[in-house]
């Protein structure tokens, strides 16, 4: 029920943390993978990392041409049809609200929200119809709950949440899922917090497992969505977060 076998995958941002481990568990799983990232020498890593299974290439998930090529690069490895996307790819640019530029606003948007619509669209015509096709959104508890300092991130994250059950209700129709994932985890994107004590302190607080997880902890459950057994699940956000949202 959790094998991959005959599938293809691709993930954005898979040069490093969550992403790079769910590309590793997938193919360990027996897709076979297209690892993307903006930084193409990241992505390669990753891939070669995995092996055989795995495919590289840059990718900007804000420009539909190249999302458009790494969803038929995708398709490829598996006779024409992309099984999973992981709209995974993200960054953060954190200020408090009176400071926070328009710029820094509209950039995240544009990186997390307007991504995962571009690559989400790009793959449609290659989803198969027979109940192994998937969509699996990357959102954050700052987008169930709000957060202090990324006003941006947090309306992107909660942008992904509405996308992802608009996906789910007008996707279900064809039998592909579509779910999002609210994971927590010791990556470079939370190094800034991880590194400063005092936030370290106040973010542990709040996890009743009262630790971080590692990236590979994350990754199975992005397996499960992916699998069969997750077949009749559609338009739910799981986070994976030690307990921080109940």
């Amino acid at each position: 029920m959790f094998g991959l076998d005959n599938r293809a995958a691709l993930v954005t941002g898979a040069g490093s943390g969550i992403g790079a481990a769910v590309a590793r568990a997938f193919a360990a799983a027996g897709a076979r993978v297209l690892v993307t990232d903006v930084d193409e020498r990241a992505a390669k890593a990753t891939a070669d990392s995995i092996g055989e299974k795995a495919e590289y290439r840059a990718l900007d998930v804000r420009d539909a041409a190249g999302a458009a090529a790494a969803a038929k690069q995708a398709a490829a490895l598996a006779d024409g049809k992309l099984h999973i996307l992981v709209n995974n790819a993200g960054a953060i640019s954190p200020a408090m609200f009176p400071k926070m530029t328009e710029e820094a606003f509209r950039r995240i948007i544009d990186i997390h929200l307007i991504g995962s619509f571009v690559c989400s669209q790009a793959v449609l015509d290659h989803l198969p119809e027979d109940g192994t096709g998937r969509i699996i959104n990357v959102t954050s508890a700052a987008g169930l709950e709000g957060t202090i300092g990324q006003a941006n991130y947090g309306a992107a994250k909660a942008g992904i949440i509405g996308l992802t059950k608009s996906l789910a209700k007008e996707l279900a129709r064809r039998q592909i899922t579509c779910n999002a994932l609210a994971p927590l985890a010791a990556t470079p994107m939370t190094e800034n917090i991880r590194s400063n004590e005092k936030l370290a302190a106040k973010t542990l607080a709040r996890i009743p497992l009262g630790r971080w997880a590692y990236p590979d902890e994350i990754a199975g459950s992005f397996v499960f969505l992916a699998s069969d057994a997750a077949g009749y699940i559609t338009g739910q956000v799981l986070p994976v977060d030690g307990g921080t949202v109940m």
